[in-house]
């Protein structure tokens, strides 16, 4: 799989589907999740319908650069942030939401891409409103799916998502596999697959086992603060896609991102949660096709 340097310090692991020259449509994922998480059949999907499609690892995930040398331990970051000592919770983390969001636009830089369309999902999502927001020449469209705007009022998890979320990854990989089980916490209550979500697990756990990550970018996510005024003047064609079902990033961290962008279209989608039921693909696929015409 190829590295593109997107920076002194980062290098991305990326993959492409269809032709350079159909516009480009980059895939950001959300926290802990390899580009596995945008599934193959999905992207290739995507690519039949005329779009140049790009999935990769954020920094800290996957085969993309790791910052070994920054652990953080997460109790210790949860109870700062929890005192509301955050110069010592941003001293833990090294790196911002805004780096990742400029390693998303230094890879389309690196494969020679001046626009694209952005679709991100969860974190994801919040990485591509910072990079539409950043720079919104680069951005001809923005997805926000399953996002939020970093305003603590709105998205935030149920209980039992949350613990799911801050829970320790068995290192072992039957372990592994068997607690990627409790994602059903979040995903479609009619769509939800327990053979789906072991079989993402083990392709990731054999491609680059890396818990270390995630703390790193839950940190970044949660220091990132609110992007509300900014939101607001956005001019960034955008679209936000929320399952009902979420209770991950529950759906009025939507409902408030399509609230604040101007013209922003909102399209809650009965059925899905915190994930991409094969089922409602083609609703998804059309959705975006419509959106990055």
């Amino acid at each position: 799989m190829p590295l593109a340097r997107v920076s002194p310090d980062v290098s991305l692991a990326y993959e492409t589907f269809g032709d350079p020259a159909d516009p480009p449509v980059l895939l950001v994922m959300g926290c802990g999740a390899q580009l596995l998480a945008w599934d193959e059949d999905f992207c290739r999907a995507l690519a039949d319908r005329g779009r140049y499609v790009i999935r990769y690892d954020n920094r800290d995930c996957g085969l993309s650069t790791t910052f070994d040398a920054h652990p953080v331990d997460m109790g210790r970051f949860i109870a700062a942030v929890s005192a509301g000592d955050l110069a010592s919770a941003q001293a833990m983390v090294p790196y911002t939401l805004a780096d990742m969001a400029a390693d998303g636009l230094g890879l389309l830089t690196a494969l020679g891409i001046e626009r694209a369309h952005v679709v991100g999902s969860s974190m994801g999502g919040m990485i591509a409103q910072r990079m539409a927001i950043a720079q919104p020449a680069r951005v001809l469209t923005l997805t926000s799916m399953m996002s939020s705007t970093g305003e603590p009022a709105y998205g935030r998890p149920t209980p039992e998502a949350e613990a799911v979320l801050l829970a320790p990854k068995p290192a072992d990989r039957a372990g592994y596999l068997a607690a990627a089980e409790r994602e059903l916490v979040w995903a479609s209550r009619r769509y939800g697959d327990p053979a789906a979500l072991r079989e993402l697990a083990a392709a990731g756990y054999d491609r680059a086992y890396y818990p270390a990550g995630i703390a790193r970018q839950l940190g970044a996510m949660l220091l990132d603060g609110s992007r509300a005024q900014a939101l607001r003047t956005l001019r960034v064609p955008t679209l936000v896609i929320h399952g009902s079902d979420d209770a991950l990033i529950t759906p009025s961290g939507g409902e408030r991102t399509a609230a604040l962008v101007p013209g922003a279209q909102l399209m809650l989608i009965p059925d899905m949660g915190h994930d991409r039921p094969r089922a409602l693909w083609p609703r998804l696929l059309d959705a975006l096709q419509a959106h990055t015409d």
